[in-house]
């Protein structure tokens, strides 16, 4: 079981694409994986004939660096070893320590919801045995690089020579580890998201409830047997609920709010759509909203950062997460240097990675790694709310419905179009001035937008 992001540690082996029997050559696709966010393909990293599926669809909770399949290659005596067994889910005799989190929803969240990775934990655990023997360190006879798509991903955005590096995968294929420690390991770190790695479950975590076990729970919570139907949680629904417990917890919320006149933006919007009609690009008030909000983090640089351990991170581009719910839980889909990007090029951007959002056909770089997030209810009506942080970012915006209402311009009455928005901030990086003066850069961009632009 490939890890398929930094914080992985197990996934639903969805569909295999081989069966016993079949050749399959480097790079052919053999399996689809379900993590909590996203379902992705599986690349072979060797050549040879599929011997054994050691793990049958629809398998969930396989852990990082499990045996799921065997090749044997031309010539090859099988191996005595027996198949491996899927572990039996939690309830069956499952341990009770069992880790969870899959990828990460830097995910995700807005608002209610999921929340950033765990500190902690080393986000590739070693594989339980020997390694397999590295056939030319990665690079085969043919000249092919034995590398995942993640470590690919990394190695490219930070200038890395995948030809220069050992692999200390599967034979010998290069991982996203062995990437990180060389000259843009910067680079590589923002690629794969300012995201403290996943700390591992507690010896005594409780496995996912079992269903005597909550009946009991429940009634001594005066919750009478049979009243009810007890749907178990999914990873999405485990990885949510763990995360914002930790988020609630751990870091110190405060929030602050502010109202704003949404006329301008409206005439604005409306004027854009106008022009944009012909291309069938439609901005909605939330594009807008995240440009200004990127103006702002620029225009204010320090509400743009992420507290760790070591010290306070400021982010040289702000990749703004928007909350998007999807069937079962939320994401945050991210819109990378949305500073440097117009509107309509926002729009088209955050059209396209909420379908895919909702899809689950997101990559783990496309909902990880965001330096703030924005949550919006007021398409339901909400005036306001706040919102639980995303961690490690240092905020998040929960901007309520706009409504019609007076306001008073000088001495006198006048009717306008209101908007509540709350920003929640961690107090260990974003302080009560410097949140305040965000909002000030904020609210003046929302009610001129033609200053986003200058």
């Amino acid at each position: 079981m490939p890890a398929l992001s930094p914080t992985m540690e197990e996934g639903t082996l969805a569909k295999w694409h081989v069966k016993v029997g079949d050749a399959v050559r480097s790079g052919d696709v053999i399996a689809e994986i379900e993590t909590d966010k996203a379902t992705m393909e599986v690349e072979a990293v060797d050549e040879g004939v599929v011997e054994a599926l050691l793990v049958p669809e629809g398998t969930e909770e396989v852990k990082v660096n499990t045996p799921i399949a065997r090749l044997k290659g031309d010539g090859e005596a099988s191996p005595p070893q027996k198949e491996v067994r899927p572990s039996p889910p939690a309830g069956e005799g499952g341990p009770e320590g069992r880790m969870r989190g899959r990828s990460d929803p830097s995910d995700t969240l807005p608002a209610e919801e999921a929340q950033k990775p765990d500190a902690g934990a080393t986000p590739h655990p070693a594989p339980s045995g020997p390694p397999s023997p590295a056939r030319g360190e990665g690079k085969p006879s043919s000249g092919r690089i034995f590398a995942s798509p993640l470590a690919r991903r990394v190695a490219a955005t930070a200038g890395v020579d995948l030809a220069q590096v050992k692999g200390s995968g599967p034979h010998g294929r290069v991982i996203l580890r062995d990437v990180e420690g060389l000259k843009g390991a910067p680079a590589a770190r923002a690629t794969a998201g300012l995201t403290p790695a996943p700390k591992a479950a507690p010896s005594g975590a409780p496995a996912a409830a079992e269903p005597g076990k909550a009946a009991a729970t429940l009634e001594q919570m005066g919750i009478a047997p049979g009243s009810y139907d007890l749907k178990p949680l999914d990873g999405m629904k485990r990885t949510i609920a763990r995360r914002m417990t930790e988020s609630f917890r751990d870091v110190p919320h405060f929030p602050l709010s502010v109202d704003i006149e949404l006329d301008a933006l409206l005439d604005a919007r409306a004027k854009l759509n106008g022009i944009l009609e012909k291309d069938g690009v439609k901005v909605s008030v939330n594009d807008m909203l995240i440009k200004a909000a990127a103006v702002a983090l620029k225009r204010s640089p320090d509400a743009n950062a992420s507290y760790s351990p070591e010290g306070i991170a400021y982010h040289h581009h702000a990749d703004i997460a928007v909350a998007v719910a999807i069937e079962g839980g939320l994401i945050t889909p991210i819109v990378r240097a949305a500073e440097t990007k117009g509107v309509a090029q926002i729009a088209v951007e955050m059209k396209d990675l909420a379908e895919r959002a909702r899809a689950r056909k997101l990559k783990p770089e496309e909902f990880q790694g965001g330096t703030f997030s924005i949550s919006n209810l007021g398409m339901f009506g909400v005036k306001s709310f706040a919102s639980i942080i995303n961690q490690p970012q240092g905020a998040i915006l929960s901007v309520g419905a706009g409504e019609k209402g007076p306001v008073v311009r000088g001495d006198q009455l006048a009717v306008a179009t209101v908007m509540s928005v709350t920003l929640t901030c961690d107090h260990r990086v974003v302080d009560g001035a410097i949140g305040a003066r965000w909002l000030q850069v904020f609210k003046a961009l929302v009610e001129d937008p033609i200053t986003m632009i200058a």
